[in-house]
């Protein structure tokens, strides 16, 4: 997909940048079975209204659909790939002649619709969005969608991102998070899907007005030096030369942050 660079005709888009969505599939009407309603996020407790998680709250109304976990050793024929309101990369719909039922499924990069998805195929171990256990899957190779005995996806779900096996033996294989971090997992009942996950130049928009991020649910984050004394140690104009600190006291900068034990 390309940027798209709005024309300045009002503040609100002057510095706007999107994605082109032309190639999409409009109009779906398949599979509103595996279409779900969810609630909104308010960030604030159920029972006595408090904020609970900051700079969350409102956002417009969401349709989750639900992804297939797993369909290793079947051929797949995409019919549809569509925008989805709950990720950040896109779906396609994929049909499965032999079983004569269709599926949501992450769209890897480069797929398009007519794309044939052979998974298990001896000869297609390298072709993007083939879903194979780890066992299968070649040394060096780029992964998305990664899960464990088919239950959820873990690793490497988000637009443009891949993980990388650098390394493989008989009991487990060493992993290559989009993080950086190197993993070891067990090799037996682990499955991933082969590629990059789609939407490559998400990181690349520019929202633009403050309105579109209240529809996607954030609300503003307001400074500390910008409150009162009652409500932030930086509050009040009265920073003093102290270390930056949250709303608790605890240091943000020049000190580890995650905790020894995990």
């Amino acid at each position: 997909m390309e940027l798209k660079k709005m024309k300045p005709t009002s503040p609100g888009i002057r510095h706007s940048i999107k994605i082109k969505k032309n190639l999409l599939s409009k109009g779906n009407t398949f599979l509103k079975s595996e279409i779900i309603s969810i609630k909104k996020r308010s960030g604030r407790s159920s029972i006595t209204g408090n904020i609970t998680v900051r700079h969350k709250g409102g956002g417009r109304k969401k349709m989750y659909r639900k992804i297939l976990k797993s369909y290793e050793n079947s051929i797949n024929l995409i019919i549809a790939i569509l925008y989805d309101s709950t990720r950040n990369s896109f779906i396609s719909i994929i049909f499965n002649p032999k079983l004569k039922k269709l599926n949501f499924i992450l769209t890897t990069q480069n797929h398009s619709v007519g794309t044939v998805i052979e998974s298990g195929e001896i000869n297609s171990l390298t072709k993007p969005g083939i879903f194979l256990g780890f066992d299968k899957i070649l040394t060096g190779s780029l992964v998305n969608s990664i899960t464990f005995k088919k239950k959820k996806f873990t690793f490497s779900r988000s637009a443009g991102t891949f993980a990388q096996i650098i390394q493989k033996t008989f009991t487990e294989i060493k992993l290559r998070l989009p993080s950086g971090k190197i993993i070891l997992l067990p090799s037996k009942n682990g499955f991933a899907a082969i590629g990059i996950v789609s939407n490559l130049k998400q990181n690349m928009i520019v929202i633009g007005k403050a309105g579109k991020n209240r529809l996607l649910g954030k609300r503003p984050s307001v400074r500390g030096i910008a409150m009162n004394p009652v409500d932030h140690p930086h509050g009040g104009r009265t920073k003093g030369g102290m270390a930056p600190v949250s709303p608790w006291g605890k240091l943000t900068k020049g000190v580890p942050t995650k905790k020894i034990n995990k």
